[in-house]
């Protein structure tokens, strides 16, 4: 029980962190391009690294002590790349102005003229439902990770929560040029990260009451695909686009030491 409570406070510590985004925006003049690199660069260094080196190898784990070592790892493979499927179909359906994934500057978006106050409201309110939809299952991740390990699932719930800071960004900058107000801006960032432990809810009334090993590892081996696939369609084009290329990889490297080490000590 300790460990479900301890779940759903980091799910929604991660998803909340869309405000941090929204207050980055609001009261800055300028994107920090070398923050937002070097974080975005963190963040992937985490997911890929504790999705190959610990969940997936977990994954396979249970599906061999489920199915034998032949089908378990036939599954193991299978729910992988059906866990990067999933968050690409996801990406597919979302038009890709409102994607989540098509990062943008607080100076671009400045820029527009306020004649364009429907449409920049427009973009808001869409990039907050996408982001929504986006965060559903990183919340599953974030609360199934930390059922299985308090460690592991502290350090998913931070790199998910760097990289929903520019995702807050995206969301509240055009409804505060839009409207005028930063009440409302701070309102719909932190509605979009409401989806992260709404993602931890469903997972724990629909899966828990079913898991099995075949659940579980099926579970997990598709939290690594969906991890590895935000990384490298998301977060490392993300910090390439924002011009930082040897900060965003720095990042990246650190956000794996950092992880290993975790690892070594938990």
């Amino acid at each position: 029980m300790n460990n479900i409570l301890f779940a759903f406070l980091l799910t929604i510590g991660a998803g909340l962190s869309t405000g941090i985004g929204s207050f980055i925006a609001i009261f800055s003049k300028r994107t920090n391009i070398k923050f937002l690199s070097v974080t975005l660069g963190f963040s992937a260094g985490v997911m890929i690294y504790v999705s190959f080196v610990e969940i997936l190898p977990i994954a396979q784990t249970s599906l061999i002590s489920f199915a034998g070592e032949k089908n378990g790892t036939l599954f193991t493979v299978l729910a992988f790349f059906g866990g990067m499927l999933l968050i690409a179909l996801i990406d597919k359906l979302i038009p890709s102005y409102e994607n989540p994934h098509e990062m943008k500057n607080i100076e671009d978006i400045n820029e527009k003229t306020l004649q364009k106050n429907k449409d920049l409201h427009r973009m808001g309110i869409f990039s907050a439902v996408a982001i929504a939809i986006h965060n559903f299952p990183e919340g599953l991740a974030t609360f199934m990770s930390t059922i299985e390990n308090p460690a592991l699932g502290v350090s998913i719930a931070i790199a998910i929560a760097l990289h929903n800071i520019p995702e807050g960004i995206a969301v509240s900058v055009p409804i505060y040029f839009s409207t005028g107000s930063k009440k409302k801006a701070l309102i719909y960032s932190f509605l979009s990260g409401v989806s992260e432990p709404l993602g931890a809810l469903i997972g724990y009334l629909i899966l828990i009451p079913f898991m099995n090993d075949l659940i579980f590892g099926i579970i997990f081996a598709g939290v690594a695909g969906i991890m590895v696939f935000i990384s490298l369609d998301e977060l490392l084009p993300a910090a390439e686009k924002y011009g930082e290329h040897h900060l965003a990889i720095y990042g990246v490297i650190s956000g794996m030491i950092l992880m290993a080490t975790s690892l070594l000590i938990f």
